[in-house]
């Protein structure tokens, strides 16, 4: 699957479970690190781990597992590593404090048209 695709998968999982501010910034020109990150919010830490279980179970019944995880024991902020594509998923509050979305506004935000603002 190519990065693209697979970013706007994830971000269509993300929104089907109900997460808000779902985001795809294409990276690939200004990192090495990932071609695309998504980045998402729960609204409870409840919902932060569900989300990104979630984005997790349904890829993996398509055969993609991520490389990495992280923040399993946190709640707060949570990363599937894709390899290509990064997920981010927070609590509100991680979300502000760490403001991926300003620290990569230079990316290109990808038009996610299923998403309600």
């Amino acid at each position: 699957m190519e990065a693209k695709e697979l970013a706007t998968k994830i971000a269509t999982i993300l929104d089907s479970k109900k997460a808000t501010r779902v985001k795809v910034l294409k990276v690939q020109d200004l990192t090495v690190l990932a071609d695309y990150f998504v980045i998402a919010s729960g609204t409870s830490s409840t919902h932060v781990k569900s989300l990104a279980d979630e984005a997790e179970f349904r890829l993996k019944e398509e055969g993609v597992a991520p490389i990495r995880t992280e923040g399993f024991n946190t709640q707060n902020w949570f990363i599937l590593d894709y390899g290509h594509v990064i997920v981010h998923v927070f609590s509100p509050e991680a979300r502000d404090y760490y403001d991926l979305d300003h620290l990569w506004a230079d990316g290109e935000e990808v038009p996610m048209n299923f998403i309600e603002e």
